[in-house]
């Protein structure tokens, strides 16, 4: 039997800081042609988005492997914009500068979304002794 998760993705540090990033890449993405507006612009931040509302998402289910889950698609969100990110600064979107902050970001996140991970899988075999991690860091 699995024990469902009982702690408020608010006060994920890892959440937070998606939030974090989703506000960075919709700054980054208003300065790139109209007529992107329809292509990269929307997809990135349609996947920026899903990084912080899957781990909200996988928080709420009712078992360790649903959220593991979710956090793994999380994590592919994270390499998909990573990928976005780079091509953006390829075309000249986005300088090199100005895509650095979010690149380094996502690259914290997802070592947060590794971390996480690794908690709950030993939760989940019974090998860990740690509760689920909470953030000591207040919800926004």
């Amino acid at each position: 039997m699995e024990v469902p998760v009982a702690c408020d993705y608010r006060d994920l540090r890892v959440w937070q800081d998606a939030m974090k990033l989703a506000e960075s890449v919709y700054s980054v993405t208003r300065g790139f042609p109209s007529d992107e507006r329809f292509g990269l612009t929307a997809q990135m931040q349609r996947v920026v988005v899903s990084v912080a509302s899957c781990i909200a998402e996988g928080n709420a289910r009712s078992s360790i492997r649903d959220y593991l889950r979710f956090l793994s698609m999380s994590s592919g969100s994270l390499a998909e914009l990573e990928t976005q990110m780079l091509l953006a600064e390829r075309l000249g979107y986005v300088a090199a500068r100005d895509a650095a902050a979010p690149l380094t970001a996502l690259r914290s996140i997802a070592r947060q979304l590794q971390s996480l991970k690794k908690a709950l899988s030993g939760k989940l075999s019974g090998t860990s002794h740690f509760p689920v991690p909470r953030s000591s860091f207040p919800a926004p």
